[in-house]
């Protein structure tokens, strides 16, 4: 699309190969930094999005794993998870120009803090992303449910130019890109919402659905959420008086089978965010004078978990 902006997306896992994939199908410029087998298969074959029974796909696309062959760019999505922030924000330098943005959609509520400690707060644009969407094999994502939501705003809440012209790239794509009254409520609204389930589901290893039925366990997550919502009132944040209701009421109606991906990655002994979910939830309640007691017992045992995990994998090998 000439006269579009260009975007770079780093981090093609679900929501950057489904994000970029869309823009690149409705012919905006748009460049990958991937690597691996990701790399190669985008390449070679371009991405693949799947919904059920249905899917549509992008032929081979702009990528490499050297950022210098991407250029410089208007906006950066970025995509990765929290465990690869660090990285992925050292390599930005060669892609941003005098008037580059970097959109970050992490999961919890610090990565904007984090990135513009890099780069400058004049540089980001905190955005929040609900979809469901996860990488099935190299440069192929599975999605689940109608089309993703993306937020993002100036940081201090507000529009502007570039604002506009990133929503009307994504609106073209077919990205429902909202103009939220307050992002940062919009961020802890979601944080509110995937730290509990994700860490009792990690714990546990039961879906959304068990979790939810079952009177002890649903009045575990419950109580997670208050912890997360007053600790974010205590910080300032504008959240509803109803927020918890409604995350309550969110929760019941996902699939009963769905599990986060924080619960995932356990599982599969990756990487994982539970320092930025169950652990950004501790940090923060301290930083607001609290006690955050529900979330505190599941870091403290996911951590253990995770650490005999990796102890036992270094044994092996």
């Amino acid at each position: 699309m000439t006269g579009g902006p260009r975007v770079a997306v780093v981090g093609v896992g679900g929501v950057g190969g489904y994000l970029g994939g869309l823009l690149a199908a409705a012919g905006h410029d748009v460049r990958f930094l991937a690597r691996g087998d990701v790399l190669a298969a985008l390449r070679r074959d371009g991405l693949r999005v799947t919904n059920g029974s249905t899917g549509w796909s992008v032929p081979p696309v702009r990528a490499s794993d050297d950022p210098r062959d991407l250029g410089e760019v208007d906006f950066v999505l970025l995509c990765v998870k929290t465990p690869q922030l660090p990285a992925a924000v050292d390599a930005l330098g060669p892609v941003i120009g005098p008037g580059t943005v970097v959109v970050t959609v992490q999961n919890g509520v610090e990565a904007p803090d984090r990135v513009a400690a890099a780069i400058g707060r004049e540089r980001v644009l905190p955005g929040v992303v609900r979809v469901v969407a996860t990488a099935v094999g190299p440069g192929q994502v599975r999605h689940v449910g109608g089309p993703a939501v993306l937020g993002f705003a100036e940081w201090d809440g507000g529009g502007s130019e570039r604002v506009a012209r990133l929503r009307s790239a994504l609106r073209d794509a077919g990205v429902t890109a909202t103009e939220p009254d307050d992002i940062w409520a919009e961020l802890w609204l979601k944080f509110l919402l995937v730290a509990p389930i994700g860490s009792l589901g990690a714990a546990t290893g039961a879906t959304v659905g068990e979790l939810r039925s079952r009177p002890g366990t649903r009045q575990l997550l419950v109580a997670g959420m208050r912890e997360v919502f007053e600790t974010g009132v205590a910080l300032g944040i504008a959240l509803p008086d109803d927020a918890v209701t409604t995350a309550t009421a969110l929760m019941d109606r996902q699939h009963p089978d769905v599990t986060t991906s924080l619960q995932q990655d356990i599982v599969a002994g990756r990487p994982s965010e539970l320092d930025s979910w169950a652990g950004a939830v501790v940090r923060l309640a301290g930083r607001a004078g609290r006690s955050a007691p529900v979330h505190e017992t599941l870091h403290e045992l996911l951590s253990l978990h995770v650490d005999r995990t990796v102890g036992a994998r270094a044994r092996t090998t």
